[in-house]
């Protein structure tokens, strides 16, 4: 990881990187929601609205690891001293902040006509509000942070104590009795999802995520860029 600690090292990757997984991204994605939406027969049970799992599904794992890669670069920060894991922490938090408010968004439309309600205060649903706030907390700190000339410490903590949050929305529908269904896909019972209406998930989900760590790349390149503006003009000054 240090081997990448120059900028100028990791933007020779990054620049490529990032036109690379957007076209992918968006390719897979259009491929995706083209099947979901075209190929795939309605459910049995809830008809054309199950069509909403394409974008809802990797809304919720984009939201919980855009979390869990801000907790990674907040122990690189406070453990290595990472020089490049505070911009990348604050270049994640906006994409994971969205796709967590697309999440709550596409599964209160989905909740309506299945559960009845636009909203229900169970677990699951608890738990990935409280991470959306948390994700405008942290945005919050680092810029404050960033403002008065800090060194990103107290978002970085803020970044690791959040991660308690992450097993709490996994295991909600497990420890408490909820509205929302359990978990559908697992390595050790495999999926509960008919494959005529699977195969478009892991196509949206690669694009989604392709689509997230090249907006996250964007925003790191923005950052050294801007960074290195307000170099310049503090030895502009000086001088």
């Amino acid at each position: 990881m240090h081997g990448y600690a120059n900028p100028t090292r990791f933007l020779k990757i990054a620049r490529p990187a990032t036109a690379w997984l957007f076209g992918i991204g968006l390719l897979l994605l259009v491929a995706g929601a083209w099947g979901g939406l075209t190929m795939t027969p309605p459910d049995y049970l809830q008809g054309d609205t199950v069509r909403i799992l394409y974008i809802h599904v990797p809304a919720a794992w984009l939201g919980m690891a855009g979390w869990a890669s801000i907790a990674a670069a907040s122990i690189s920060q406070l453990v290595w001293r990472h020089p490049l894991a505070a911009v990348a922490g604050r270049a994640i938090a906006p994409a994971g902040a969205t796709f967590a408010a697309l999440c709550l968004a596409t599964g209160s439309i989905w909740g309506r006509p299945t559960w009845g309600t636009w909203w229900e205060w169970d677990g699951r649903l608890t738990s990935m509000l409280i991470l959306f706030f948390l994700y405008l907390g942290y945005i919050a700190l680092a810029s404050a942070e960033r403002e008065r000339g800090g060194d990103g410490r107290m978002a970085a903590l803020f970044g690791v104590v959040g991660a308690i949050n992450l097993p709490i929305i996994h295991y909600s529908v497990l420890w408490w009795r909820t509205l929302h269904q359990g978990q559908s896909i697992s390595i050790a019972q495999g999926s509960s999802i008919a494959p005529e209406l699977l195969w478009p998930l892991p196509l949206t989900m690669l694009g989604f995520t392709a689509l997230f760590a090249a907006v996250a790349l964007m925003r790191m390149r923005a950052e050294l860029a801007r960074q290195k503006v307000e170099a310049r003009l503090r030895r502009s000054m000086a001088e």
